[in-house]
């Protein structure tokens, strides 16, 4: 696979920006996940001061990207160029057997369920009032009036509907489906949507308990994947849809709703907003990142009382079914 080139100068200032065991450290826990400064003080146990000095210089090597949202800054591994091409090629080298590598990427793992564990319990405490919550900052009938209305164009036969909450979205569809199901991490939600169902007769609708980044689904099950208002609450977006992605059959559609970016920062800490909205350009190259087409991307703009606007992207699995009367094949 052909890498991009650098300048002799450009390549001694990207090696010597890696090569220090800090932001090596660095370097190996960002290419796992998008993280912040505190993220990383409490997995490598150095003050903030230090490793945003380290991060700066990263950065300027184009060894990382940093993402500003509000008051935190995202720093992720470079997606292009010669320095990202040199990062990974780093990372693979490292032994991920190796015990400073190994007691980082546990770290790690402690930071991401501790931040489970906050989510779970803002659900707990708000599972019966959720769609309030959410009608505080959206208006529900204009989402729900565009996300039909994207979707009309064929049939769904089978939706899958990822952190379904209250279960809504099946509800929505459920006179146009066959099959519907839907998965979340959260037992108190799905309590809820069990009853929503039941209360309406849905009996073709299911929800179950699941894990977003590894669904226990084969390839190629839904027509329709729906991510609706889930994205926010996420610390790794871009693999949640790349595993949505990997269970749309050829020709299905991903569904991505969530919010458009806003600085409403108390939603962090009342709601465990884990990002203040999204960008359109942002959840496209997601999209196509993870293999799609992307068909389609709109803004809803606030209602009256509301303050922030809410973003749909539709993409398509770009594989065609080819029928005929002796077989079906996938192109």
């Amino acid at each position: 696979m052909d890498t991009a080139q650098l300048p002799f100068q450009a390549l001694t200032a990207t090696l010597k920006a890696a090569g220090e065991a800090t932001r090596l450290r660095l370097l190996t826990l960002i290419a796992d996940a998008e993280l912040t400064v505190t993220d990383l003080t409490a997995i490598l146990r150095q003050s903030q001061p230090r490793l945003s000095r380290h991060l700066r210089l990263l950065a300027e090597a184009g060894l990382v990207e940093r993402h500003r949202e509000g008051s935190w800054a995202f720093f992720r591994l470079g997606e292009a160029g010669g320095a990202a091409d040199i990062a990974r090629t780093l990372i693979a080298r490292l032994d991920p057997n190796d015990a400073i590598v190994a007691r980082d990427r546990e770290r790690l793992a402690a930071v991401r369920a501790a931040r489970v564990a906050a989510a779970q319990n803002y659900f707990r405490r708000h599972a019966a009032e959720w769609d309030r919550i959410r009608r505080l900052h959206v208006t529900d009938a204009a989402v729900e009036e565009a996300t039909r209305s994207v979707l009309a164009e064929q049939p769904i036969r089978s939706l899958l509907d990822l952190g379904t909450g209250t279960g809504r979205m099946l509800e929505l569809f459920a006179e146009d489906i066959e099959r519907g199901l839907g998965l979340d991490l959260s037992l108190d939600m799905l309590a809820l949507a069990r009853t929503r169902l039941d209360r309406a007769g849905l009996k073709h609708c299911t929800v179950r308990h699941g894990d977003i980044y590894d669904l226990a689904l084969a390839r190629d099950s839904f027509d329709v994947v729906i991510i609706h208002q889930v994205l926010h609450f996420l610390d790794d977006s871009a693999r949640a849809i790349k595993e949505a992605a990997r269970v749309l059959r050829p020709g299905g559609r991903l569904l991505v709703i969530d919010f458009a970016p806003h600085d409403l920062e108390f939603l962090r800490d009342e709601h465990a907003h884990r990002r203040l909205g999204f960008a359109a350009e942002t959840v496209s190259q997601w999209l196509e990142a993870a293999g799609l087409d992307l068909l389609r991307q709109q803004t809803l703009p606030p209602g009256p009382e509301g303050k922030i606007a809410v973003s749909l992207w539709l993409a398509r699995d770009p594989r065609l079914v080819i029928a005929s009367p002796a077989n079906r094949e996938v192109a």
